[in-house]
Parts: C-alpha cells; structure tokens; sequence
C-alpha cells in the first residue's frame, strides 16, 4: 500500500507544467489507440479536447466544456475524464458537477453523426447507464482529493492551535513560577541579607578596631548592594504577575521558634497554634512572621517585638507587635513587596492581612485566617 502513495507523491512533486504535458500526450495517445478518427472534424475536435487541457489550472470550466464535443464525436476517454477529475477537484458547486457528468453521459451515449440509427432502445440505456458510471468515477475522485486536502489543512491548523496553546499554557506556568520564585527571594534571601546588613552596621558604629570597624562597613555596603540588586530582580520576577506554586522544601510552623531566634531582635512568643494545619496555612503564617520580624529590624532598630498566636474554632491569628525603635534606621533599599506578598497570601487561603502604626510608635501586623 505504500508504493502507490509514494509514487503519487512523487508525481506531485514534478513542475505543473510538466504534469499538463504529460496528460495531453496521454489524452493523445488515447485518441490515436481508438482509432475512430475518420474526417477532419475528428481531427480538429481532438486537437481542441486534448490541447484544451492545459487550460485547467487557471480555467477548469473551458477545459472541460472544450472536451464535450469531442465526446460526441469520438470515444476516446482520457480528456474527458482529465477535465472531469480537474473540475470536480476545483469547485465545489455539486450542481454543476451534476450537470457536467450528465453532459458527458449524455454525449457519450448519443449517435454521431445526429441521424445514425439505433439499434435498440435497451442498448441506448446500457449504454448512457455506461457512460454515467464512467463519468461519475472522475468526478467522485475529483471531490474526494477535494475533502482530503482541504482536511489536511484543516488539521494542520488545528495542531498549529494546539501548539499555540501549549506555548501559552507553558508561558503561564512560566509566570506563575516567576511570580512564585520572587516572593521566596524576598521572603527568605531579603530576610537574612538585611540581618546581614543590620549587623555589620551595628559592629560598624561599636568596633573599637578601625579595621573591624572598616570590614564591618564594606560588609555592610555590599549587603546594601545585593538588596539593591534583589530589589530589581524580584520587580522583574513578579512582572508577570500570577498565582502561587508550592516549592520544597517549604517552612512549618515547627520552624517558627528557630525564625525567632536567629531574628537579630529580642522576640517573644505568646499563644499556640494546632500542629496538623494544613503546609499552605503553616507557610503562610511562617512567611508573614518573617517579613513582619524583617521590616522591625529594618525599619525599628534597638526595638523589642512580640508574636502572638491565637486560634478558636473558626479562625486563627498571628499578631506582630513591635516598641518603638532607640536608634536610627540603617537606610536599606526596599522592593516595597513585603507587604503586598503577605497581604495576597492570605488572600489565596480566604483570610485577610492588615498591618498599621500603634498608638505607641510601634506597628502591628494582623493575619486572620479560615480555620
């Protein structure tokens, strides 16, 4: 079964020109076979039918209509049946089809020269029924290569769609995980950096030792210009903007107290929690006392904060408290995300997060969530 295909595909693939001669030299060769050609007219009508045939790329119509009366006059078969294929392959007026295969049975079948007795009126019909289903063959060939080639387009452009969705399922996946990965830089990498930052500037101004001081101060400068630096990077990342994807390892409420202490200020927890809450609820809280104990180190310095934790049987909350600062604030850059990641977080889960200045020149920090 494959030969004939790939020998079709190679025929289509010769120039159409070519293609054309070669089927005129076979409606030719069909006319000299027959051998029914007897008068000058025969000649002429041949001549036309065959030649007409390389009109039907651009004039499928004339072409056929140039073999019809050649088919009345002779019994060749190969014009014909060329036109009929091409016509039925170009249009897709079934009426008109009819109307062609009609003709072509009709003149097939009629006596030449007009006048000619026939032998019997059976004959006559075994030979129209004949000349149809000769006809027919053509032109049901011709509409088939029609709805082949017009599925093959059609397939074509449905993978072309699928592929299309498949590169922008890819690039919102894409955004979803750049939008994930910036709220983990901040969240995580922004908190120890700026710990980093807020210590060396505190040996900086307490180092008795010029050169500690000095280590101390280049410490602190290159902690500020990979804030910076990460400020950008999490801008880019969070451009495209998206939902959150769960990435591992990802912290518990079991690491809270070990966030506590390696804080840099002076924390105190009050109140528990459940263990068995769900990894995204445990997350969330984890991700909003560390941005909130992050801002109080930046923002507070020398101030004292407290996390209270607290659950009822519809809802829990965190609440983050922190004094006044004693000394100045160490100017850090600052994407200005914390906030917002928190706030979208709790969003997700069907909580809320709000945070504001304390009558005491402090600030708090409220999560509420779903229980």
């Amino acid at each position: 079964m494959t030969r004939p295909a790939r020998g079709l595909t190679a025929l289509t693939r010769l120039p159409p020109r070519l293609i054309d001669i070669l089927l005129v030299a076979i409606a030719i060769a069909d006319v000299i076979v027959d051998g029914d050609i007897t008068s000058r007219e025969h000649y002429i009508m041949a001549g036309i039918g065959c030649a007409g045939l390389l009109l039907r790329r651009r004039r499928p119509l004339l072409a056929y209509l140039l073999t019809l009366p050649a088919s009345w006059m002779l019994a060749y078969l190969a014009a014909p049946a060329i036109a009929l294929y091409t016509l039925a392959d170009r249009t897709k007026n079934r009426a008109l089809l009819a109307a062609a295969v009609l003709a072509t049975s009709i003149a097939a079948s009629a006596p030449w020269p007009p006048g000619t007795p026939v032998d019997s009126r059976p004959e006559t019909l075994v030979s129209f029924a004949y000349s149809l289903a000769w006809a027919g063959a053509p032109v049901l060939l011709g509409q088939l290569m029609q709805t082949r080639r017009e599925l093959s387009a059609r397939l074509t452009e449905i993978e072309q769609a699928r592929d299309h969705e498949r590169h922008l399922h890819a690039q919102a996946a894409l955004a979803r995980e750049r939008a994930q990965i910036g709220r983990e830089m901040h969240d995580v990498v922004a908190h120890q950096v700026s710990l980093i930052a807020v210590r060396a500037g505190a040996l900086q101004v307490a180092a008795p030792d010029p050169e500690v001081a000095e280590a101390a101060r280049t410490i602190r400068g290159l902690s500020v210009d990979t804030l910076e630096e990460l400020r950008h990077m999490v801008t880019l990342l969070r451009a495209a903007g998206g939902q959150t994807t769960d990435l591992t390892p990802q912290p518990t409420l079991a690491d809270l107290r070990k966030l506590l202490a390696s804080s840099g200020i002076e924390v105190h927890l009050t109140g528990d929690l459940p263990a068995d809450l769900p990894a995204p609820t445990q997350r969330t809280i984890y991700r909003t006392v560390q941005e909130a104990l992050t801002n109080v180190r930046k923002h507070a310095p020398g101030a004292t904060a407290t996390v209270h934790l607290a659950h009822t049987a519809d809802h829990l909350s965190v609440t983050i408290t922190n004094t006044r600062p004693t000394r100045p604030a160490v100017p850090l850059p600052s994407s200005h995300h914390g906030l917002v990641g928190l706030a979208e977080r709790a969003e997700l889960l069907g909580g809320t997060f709000t945070s504001a200045p304390t009558p005491t020149h402090g600030y708090r920090a409220d999560l509420r969530l779903p229980r």
